[in-house]
């Protein structure tokens, strides 16, 4: 009788050491569903890619002595192939570390939705294992069906991440149904705000830098609420008016992002703005719009929105944006370098930021010093330029306050790390972000200029081209070095490199981020500026 114990409880052992194996995937495929944004046609679609690789993990090698194993049972006695199984078991699902990586660049956030699609997900893979162990049980002669028990419990740890995908299935209607609660709440708290006035901004890049531009711009009068970092969709702008939105904010600044057509309507449908912006369009996303037409398309709802009798505050030097006035009841303002009511002239970098002058369509003129970078933050301020003057700031008052403007995280933000310049613009790259971080660097002379990308993605059918080019374009910068991140994904930019006639010994490709700073740390020379293009998540590892 102890000796059948024993066999049980080696069994209960191998099954728990596969469960736990099944917990460590289904913590990596839940991960991977959050940076997916719990769209459910993009996991299925990651999952789709990465099925050899990922979803058919190599501790399901078992299957191959699991069925050799079999096929002797004939010749074994029920003990030796329970034992059997039981020792290839423990020896193939205990190795997990391939699951658990040390440096995780956005790990996992356990919120609330999480939290509801773990307890369905639990319930799920409990159904399995529970008929598993029911079988096993009930098939016994002296001991448990020990090979029916693994082949269930094995399924289970293959089907994780499609059990995460019913998972997301089934409590769509109950995730719908609360945000539509959360909506409600702020539509009804926005409309009980009679002296309230919203400005929404969006464009392809630059709208959270244009949002804490003008955040600093119209603080020196108003009272002004507005999203933090890059809180651009439904829930994130739900959050800000529910939670920190109050009676005596005067102006609402909310960034509205998009990755889908109708994205933008739906954020206009919770918050009306009485002022709209829009910075640009260029190629980002193109993998779920599609062309560069239906970006415009969306953008263009932040103006289809407005309250009639609103403003739209559209970059003049850009021809799709300026194609979105479709209204006769609404002012449009043009703001920017080429063609616009402000103007500006004899721009300079340095090491400390940027200035320029600016004059008003008064013919008033201020010099504006700023720590951001980049022609295209130049335009970003001469937009809230044109908002602040809508409600009633001087040229003067605000040149001012852009000397205060702190700049955004990973965004051509300009650090110093001992003798080393840092420009970090590790937030999602696109073309012509990508070619203005390059223009920046290119533009400093205290030491090395040495530029780390792992290049551009979510660019559809363009990606391999887009990044090919910018190779290209990089190679003519002049720049010194060109580390590259994933030697597979930044094929073409060292193609395009390479045809540009770039020397050779100065690109390096390394595995993974860590590496290329590792590199750094042992190579790097007092008065280099290091430039950080792009820093993908996780999920494009």
């Amino acid at each position: 009788m102890t000796y059948f114990l024993i066999i049980e409880i080696l069994i209960l052992l191998h099954l728990l050491v596969i469960t736990r194996h099944s917990y460590y995937r289904a913590l990596l495929f839940l991960q991977i569903f959050q940076q997916k944004g719990y769209k459910l046609n993009e996991f299925r679609g990651w999952i789709k890619s990465h099925f050899s690789s990922v979803v058919v993990a190599p501790p399901h090698l078992f299957m191959i002595p699991f069925f050799l194993i079999e096929l002797a049972k004939p010749h074994l006695t029920s003990t030796a192939t329970a034992l059997l199984i039981i020792i290839f078991g423990l020896f193939s699902f205990s190795w997990t570390s391939y699951l658990r990586k040390e440096k995780q660049k956005k790990p996992l956030v356990f919120t609330p939705r999480v939290n509801r699609l773990g307890v369905t997900l639990i319930i799920l893979y409990g159904i399995l294992a529970w008929n598993g162990i029911s079988i096993g049980f009930a098939n016994r002669d002296f001991i448990p069906d020990v090979v029916i028990m693994t082949l269930i419990f094995i399924l289970a740890d293959i089907l994780v991440p499609f059990l995460i995908f019913i998972a997301g299935l089934l409590m769509k209607p109950i995730e719908n149904r609360i945000q539509e609660g959360f909506k409600q709440k702020a539509r009804e708290r926005v409309l009980g705000l009679k002296h309230l006035r919203i400005i929404a901004i969006t464009g392809s890049y630059g709208k959270t830098s244009t949002k804490f531009i003008l955040k600093t711009l119209l603080s020196e009068r108003y009272n002004v609420c507005f999203t933090p970092g890059s809180f651009n969709t439904p829930m994130g702008i739900c959050k800000v008016i529910n939670d920190d939105l109050n009676a005596s904010h005067q102006i609402l600044i909310l960034e509205m992002g998009a990755r889908y057509i109708g994205n933008i309507k739906e954020l206009c449908e919770i918050a009306r703005p009485h002022v709209s912006v829009v910075t640009n369009v260029g190629k980002a996303h193109l993998e779920t719009f599609g062309s560069v037409e239906n970006i415009a398309k969306t953008k263009g709802e932040i103006v289809g929105g407005l309250h009639s009798g609103g403003t739209a505050i559209l970059n003049s030097d850009d021809p799709h944006v300026m194609g979105m006035v479709k209204r006769d009841d609404i002012q449009v303002i043009h703001a920017g370098l080429d063609s616009g009511e402000f103007k500006v002239s004899n721009v300079s970098y340095s090491k400390d930021g940027c200035r320029f002058d600016i004059t008003d369509p008064d013919g008033n003129s201020a010099e504006v010093t700023t720590v951001l970078l980049g022609e295209h933050n130049i335009r970003n301020l001469v937009q809230c330029f044109s908002v602040g003057r809508f409600f009633g700031l001087r040229t003067e008052t605000m040149a001012l306050a852009a000397r205060r403007i702190e700049p955004v995280e990973h965004r051509l933000r300009l650090l110093q790390n001992g003798d080393i310049t840092i420009i970090d613009d590790a937030f999602n790259s696109n073309p012509i972000g990508a070619r203005s971080a390059v223009d920046v660097l290119s533009q400093f002379n205290s030491g090395r200029r040495i530029l780390v990308t792992p290049g551009m993605v979510e660019l559809g059918a363009l990606e391999e081209q887009e990044n090919q080019s910018w190779g290209a374009y990089i190679g003519k910068s002049g720049i010194d070095f060109v580390l590259l991140i994933g030697e597979k994904r930044t094929k073409p930019i060292a193609n395009g490199l390479r045809e540009s006639g770039y020397p050779e010994d100065q690109i390096l490709v390394f595995k993974t981020l860590f590496d290329a700073r590792e590199w750094l740390k042992q190579h790097q020379r007092a008065g280099d500026v290091i430039l950080y293009e792009n820093d993908l998540p996780d999920v494009y590892d």
